[in-house]
C-alpha cells in the first residue's frame, strides 16, 4: 500500500477518537464506596439482559441450541465473554468508535445468523467459536454504547466496567440455567430433540432477528 495512502488512512480512523472525551464521566458517582459502585453497576449490567436485552437473550439462546453439552456451551460463552470485554473496554475508551446505527442492525444480523447455523450443523466445530468470538466484539460495542449512556466515574473507571461486565455475565449464565432447566436437561438426550425444539426454535429466533435487522437498517 502506497505510503501516503497509509497514513492518511490512519489519520481518518485515530484522529476522531483522539478529537472525543474518552468516556462520559457518572459524577453522581464518584467519590462513593466501591461496594456501592459494585451494586449500581452490576444491577445496570445484569438488567442489560435480564430483562431489557431480548437481543442478547436470543442471541444466548441460539448460541445453547447448538449443543445442549456443558463444555461446549462454555467454549462459546467464553469467546464471547473475552471478545466483549476487550471492546467494551476500547470502546469506552473511545480507542474504537461504533455508531449505534452501524453496530445495532450488525448485532441483529449476527442473532439471525447463528440461529441458521444452528439449523445446518449439530456439533460445535472450532470455525463457531471464530464466529463466535467476532460476534462478541460487536456486542460489546452494543454494551458500551448502553453502558455510556450513563457514565462511569473517574476514580473507579476499571472497576465500572468489570462490574457492568460481570453483571452482564450473571445475566447471560440466567439464560443458559434457564434453558437448560426448560429443555435441555430434559430432553437433550431424545431423538426428537433437534427436529421438534432446535429447528423450530432457531428457525423463530432467525426470523425476529432477520425483522429486526430490517428495522434497524431502515431506522424504523
Amino acid at each position: 500500500m502506497n505510503k501516503k495512502l497509509f497514513f492518511f488512512l490512519s489519520l481518518a480512523l485515530i484522529l476522531p477518537a483522539a478529537l472525543l472525551s474518552a468516556h462520559t464521566i457518572n459524577y453522581q458517582m464518584e467519590g462513593k464506596p466501591l461496594g456501592y459502585v459494585f451494586g449500581y453497576y452490576f444491577k445496570m449490567g445484569f438488567q442489560h439482559i435480564l430483562p431489557k436485552g431480548l437481543d442478547h437473550i436470543l442471541f444466548v439462546v441460539s448460541l445453547y441450541l447448538l449443543s445442549p453439552r456443558l463444555k461446549d456451551v462454555v467454549w462459546q460463552a467464553t469467546a464471547f465473554t473475552v471478545a466483549h470485554t476487550i471492546t467494551l473496554i476500547l470502546t469506552m475508551k473511545n480507542v474504537i468508535i461504533a455508531p449505534p446505527a452501524v453496530i445495532e442492525p450488525i448485532i441483529a444480523l449476527s442473532i439471525c445468523f447463528v440461529a441458521l447455523e444452528n439449523l445446518l450443523v449439530s456439533e460445535l466445530k472450532v470455525w463457531r467459536i471464530v464466529v463466535v468470538f467476532l460476534f462478541g466484539l460487536v456486542h460489546g460495542m452494543g454494551f458500551a454504547s448502553a453502558l455510556n449512556e450513563m457514565g462511569v466515574p473517574r476514580d473507579s473507571f476499571f472497576y465500572s466496567l468489570i462490574t457492568f461486565n460481570v453483571g452482564v455475565e450473571a445475566g447471560q449464565l440466567t439464560v443458559i440455567l434457564a434453558c437448560y432447566f426448560a429443555f435441555g436437561r430434559w430432553f437433550a438426550n431424545r431423538s426428537w430433540y433437534r427436529p421438534r425444539i432446535v429447528y423450530p426454535m432457531s428457525i423463530c429466533i432467525a426470523l425476529i432477528a432477520a425483522v429486526w435487522t430490517v428495522q434497524r437498517i431502515l431506522n424504523v
